[in-house]
């Protein structure tokens, strides 16, 4: 049967905000306090997507959250009307205020793990209970119901409990011969709560080693085509805090940075071993060393955060942010990359995806890729397909609804929560 990868991508906010919430993340401190777009913000998300769409790619669109998140907010005892609530949140907890304003949702690799029926007995999604950070712990609730609603054909499992801190996708790859044959499945873990494992120094890991052994117990994944391995502490230091700021892989391909995991050898030799015995062929993985893309211009410019897409007509495309093009030996290598015959990279796509960068999450954090068969995708909400209909109304709604600067001080004055209900009522969704 025909299988398609389906990217699900997350709509931007009306409160995009640049808050410095997620600690760790090098970019999303470094931009605390500027002032945000949210309207270009959401406009660069769908012209990602619209792109990927024209190109015959499977594409979809994940609802932005109605923020600001008042139950959050009534849950830490403030009282009154909506407007006093948010008043006092921004006057007494302001970090607690850009929480519940926050648009992390539109980052949808952490919304959930995803197995596809050719490595479980069905389509099957674990929604992430991101419990590393309150802004996005409160998304879980409304990405689990939502994702119900758009794959109603497939089965769902309730979030972990908290103390197994889950960050999603953007810690699972698929690698597999095709999107239509069975792989195996790579999981990337950060600490562990039973094991003494290296620590990182500067910055906490996020994913919890038995929070991906449940995923993989719950989804009933073959332990012989799974693969376990440690994130860098090197690479955490460094600010990469999930793995795919630093590893990422499509098809039958994996490209990788000198310093993405513990145990880097013994990773790569399991992973060669599973994958031939699984696709009966050569895993293709490519090593970045740190004299070609260094850490810290890793990090910088999202080069493994880059959407690697297999392309209806064959070969791949790299989907990269201008950031790579403005680093010269960022963009050297992908040059060098695209051009040689040693993997199916044939072409790159540069995209400004800049609201987005500046808050921490390149063009492969905007998206969940799911691995479903022709007849999953028939039976999947239709709705939520990007279609050019679709694309119209939310540009139109984006241009007109969304503002186009945006400061903490300008969700509390008076009109911008009504403004702000009334966009939401009506979305085409």
């Amino acid at each position: 049967m025909k299988y398609y990868e389906l990217n699900l991508d997350g709509l931007v906010g009306p409160t995009h905000l640049f808050s410095g919430l997620s600690y760790g993340n090098v970019a999303s401190e470094t931009h605390r306090g500027a002032v945000s777009h949210p309207r270009a913000a959401a406009l660069q998300g769908l012209e990602k997507m619209k792109f990927l769409a024209d190109l015959g790619i499977k594409q979809a669109v994940m609802p932005a959250q109605p923020r600001p998140d008042l139950q959050a907010l009534r849950a830490q005892a403030f009282q009154g009307s909506d407007q006093e609530i948010l008043q006092q949140a921004y006057e007494q907890n302001f970090e607690l205020f850009c929480s519940v304003c926050s648009s992390s949702f539109m980052w949808t690799a952490n919304a959930a793990t995803v197995s596809s029926s050719l490595e479980a007995e069905a389509l099957i999604f674990t929604p992430a209970n991101l419990s590393s950070k309150f802004h996005r712990s409160i998304e879980a609730q409304y990405t689990a119901a939502k994702l119900k609603e758009i794959f109603p054909q497939a089965k769902h499992h309730a979030t972990l409990n908290p103390e197994l801190r889950d960050e999603g996708a953007a810690n699972h790859t698929r690698l597999a011969p095709a999107h239509s044959k069975p792989g195996i499945d790579f999981f990337v873990y950060g600490y562990s709560i039973n094991e003494k494992l290296a620590e990182p120094q500067n910055f906490p890991a996020r994913q919890a080693k038995e929070a991906s052994q449940t995923i993989i117990t719950n989804h009933g994944l073959d332990s012989n085509r799974v693969v376990l391995a440690q994130q860098s502490t090197k690479a955490i230091d460094a600010g990469v805090f999930h793995n795919d700021v630093i590893s990422t892989g499509n098809s039958n391909l994996l490209l990788y940075h000198e310093f993405s995991f513990e145990n880097q050898t013994q990773v790569l030799e399991e992973l060669h071993h599973k994958y031939k015995q699984t696709a009966g062929k050569e895993l293709i993985s490519i090593e970045v060393k740190n004299d070609e893309v260094s850490l810290e211009q890793a990090v910088k410019s999202y080069l493994f955060n880059s959407q690697i897409i297999s392309l209806p007509a064959g070969g791949m495309l790299l989907l990269a942010a201008i950031e790579c093009q403005g680093d010269p030996q960022v963009k050297a290598y992908i040059d060098k990359l695209i051009s040689s015959p040693a993997n199916p990279i044939t072409q790159v796509k540069y995209f400004n995806l800049r609201e987005s960068m500046h808050n921490g999450g390149g063009p492969a954090c905007l998206r969940l890729r799911v691995v479903m068969s022709e007849a999953e995708l028939n039976l999947m909400n239709q709705s939520y397909l990007l279609t050019d209909e679709l694309y119209e109304s939310l540009k139109s709604q984006i241009k007109q609804n969304y503002p186009e600067e945006l400061s903490p001080g300008d969700i509390i004055e008076p009109g911008f929560l009504d403004k702000i209900r009334k966009q939401s009522q009506i979305s085409p969704f």
